[in-house]
């Protein structure tokens, strides 16, 4: 995914370039000005989220509401979620993705939400070429791959190389994935059941068995749009536990297992972010697993902790409360709708999802076996479902940011190729620190002074 396929990763190379302004010799003219530039463009990130805060105090305030297409349009947001949100985070990952992911994410958020299907196939699809591009590896022998360089010029395939090269030197034996998956599937098979009896143990392998894939797909579309889509996946293993369990204990059931493919699938998306950013900074991708390990295994002591005082503080759940916690309620009709069976579902559903799904599976074929210049042109299966998961507002800052790189290109392309990295880091990394003081004023009370909103004038 990272040397073959050199997806994006736009969080994990905005940190890569971070860390790289630090450590750059002083003599460099060139990365003086990149990091120049993300100094500049991290400070107008964070100071614009920092404006736009003080218009959000209330439900549906602030810019994130702005009616970019007419207020018809705002009003239909709960459909289509079609506006523009001054998301400066967007704008910079549109600005370090291709064009060709921008405008499959614009494609696909004007299509049906039967397109939703295309996030499994396009990513299964993709799972079962890598194993057959691994089988076919040790039939023939093949110890490592000669790497295809595409860049122009000498000095980038120069760098490119190396990276590449110090990035497979240190692999990760597949026994070591094996046996740690193996280790950790048999614990939960024998602890889950025991905190909770309605979910069986063979519902927890079959859990097991659909995670491998189910990350691979959301490992696969974070690298193309940025975004870890777990929480999606993690309905997939609802419907099917929850089905399986039957009406007694179905809901519990499908819930349980849903949480426990959403951290599955969840922390693959974020160790390729690591793997990303270890590649672009000629890190080790050794260290980089270790690293995860060790925060992963802090996490299992200090995330329940921070819940229970969350829980104990403040009076979540409560409908009428501040932490209304609505995804709790969504999350179990989810299930009941899951025990209930396809009866329930939306006249003609799975006719719509069969045929999106063969959509994907027939563009990727397209792209892959048509002629160079025919199959760019194909749009991604995947980055064309995200947006009707996430909303198309994601969308339209995803091409702001790739019409900006294209303008910046046409008015001097040289300068572009050296600067947009650096600019969009800066953009992503200075919305995304804002989070931090934001979420300190959320703790203590602190809510913005000012809603918002807009209106029609009659």
């Amino acid at each position: 995914m990272i040397i073959d396929y050199k997806l994006s990763y736009p969080s994990g190379t905005a940190t890569a370039v971070l860390i790289n302004g630090f450590h750059t010799p002083k003599g460099d003219k060139i990365a003086k000005k990149q990091v120049h530039g993300f100094v500049n463009f991290f400070s107008l990130s964070f100071l614009w989220a920092f404006f736009q805060w003080f218009y959000a105090g209330g439900d549906k305030c602030g810019f994130a509401q702005f009616p970019t297409f007419g207020l018809k349009a705002w009003k239909n947001s709960c459909v289509l979620l079609f506006y523009f949100d001054f998301s400066m985070t967007y704008i910079g990952a549109g600005m370090i993705c291709s064009h060709l992911v921008n405008l499959s994410l614009l494609l696909g958020a004007v299509l049906s939400w039967g397109v939703m299907w295309p996030l499994i196939g396009d990513g299964l699809y993709n799972f079962l070429k890598i194993l057959f591009l691994i089988a076919r590896g040790i039939h023939t022998n093949v110890k490592v791959r000669s790497l295809k360089i595409f860049s122009h010029e000498q000095k980038q395939q120069q760098i490119d190389l190396q990276r590449n090269e110090l990035f497979v030197r240190e692999n990760i034996p597949i026994w070591v994935a094996c046996a740690g998956y193996s280790i950790f599937s048999i614990i939960s098979i024998v602890v889950i059941p025991l905190m909770f009896p309605e979910l069986k143990w063979y519902y927890i392998v079959v859990a097991y068995i659909l995670a491998p894939s189910l990350s691979f797909c959301n490992a696969y579309g974070a690298g193309l749009t940025d975004m870890n889509m777990a929480y999606n996946y993690g309905k997939v293993a609802l419907f099917v536990l929850a089905a399986m369990s039957g009406k007694e204990n179905g809901v519990i059931a499908g819930l349980v297992g849903c949480g426990l493919i959403k951290s599955i699938v969840s922390i693959s998306s974020d160790l390729m972010h690591d793997f990303k950013t270890g590649h672009l900074t000629l890190t080790s991708p050794r260290s980089m697993l270790v690293s995860q390990a060790i925060g992963t295994a802090i996490g299992c002591v200090v995330a329940p902790l921070t819940f229970f005082l969350f829980y104990k503080a403040f009076d979540v759940g409560n409908p009428d409360g501040e932490y209304k916690a609505p995804y709790a309620l969504i999350y179990r009709n989810m299930a009941i709708l899951g025990v209930q069976g396809f009866s329930a579902l939306p006249h003609h559903c799975l006719q719509l999802c069969y045929g999106f799904f063969a959509f994907a599976i027939a563009a990727n074929l397209l792209r892959d076996f048509s002629p160079k210049n025919i199959g760019k042109w194909v749009p991604l299966p995947m980055a064309m479902a995200v947006p009707f998961l996430v909303g198309a507002y994601f969308a339209i800052d995803m091409c702001v940011g790739s019409l900006v790189v294209f303008a910046w290109h046409k008015l001097n392309g040289k300068k572009a190729d050296l600067m947009v990295p650096a600019v969009a880091s800066g953009l992503i990394c200075g919305d995304g620190l804002w989070l931090l003081p934001s979420s300190i004023l959320a703790l203590f009370k602190v809510r913005p002074p000012i809603c918002m909103s807009f209106f029609a004038s009659t």
